[in-house]
């Protein structure tokens, strides 16, 4: 387990369905806790683009596509990472890594989470 001074508490992991969020204080910043798949993410709660609150958007797993050619249909399906969308604009960021899916240099910040005796922990890293 991490250093119990880098722990902030969220809840008990009994509490959280698939896609819920918990939004905590971590140092400065504010940090979505959200399950998804049955594992637990920390990503911070700030859009790049406009600031807003990505936590609070759609977790979901993320819509891929191969293009066939002009006239052809796009061969689509879901791929195996989840994703959550920003509600302000859609931006959307994988919520492992943290990354734009459109755009891999654009990033939120994503921190560890312990569950340590059935409760969640964001590891603040400090």
């Amino acid at each position: 387990m991490s250093d119990a001074e880098n722990l902030v508490e969220v809840g008990p992991a009994s509490e959280f369905e698939d896609g819920d969020a918990e939004i905590v204080q971590v140092g400065r910043a504010e940090v979505g806790v959200i399950r998804a798949e049955g594992e637990f993410y920390a990503i911070r709660n700030q859009c790049p683009h406009d600031g807003g609150p990505v936590c609070k958007g759609n977790v979901q797993k993320e819509l891929v596509g191969e293009f066939k050619g002009t006239g052809k249909r796009v061969d689509q399906q879901y791929s195996d990472t989840d994703i959550i969308s920003c509600p302000w604009h859609g931006w959307s960021f994988e919520l492992e890594t943290g990354i734009h899916i459109g755009d891999d240099r654009i990033r939120v910040p994503t921190y560890d989470v312990v569950v340590d005796d059935g409760i969640v922990y964001v590891d603040s890293g400090d």
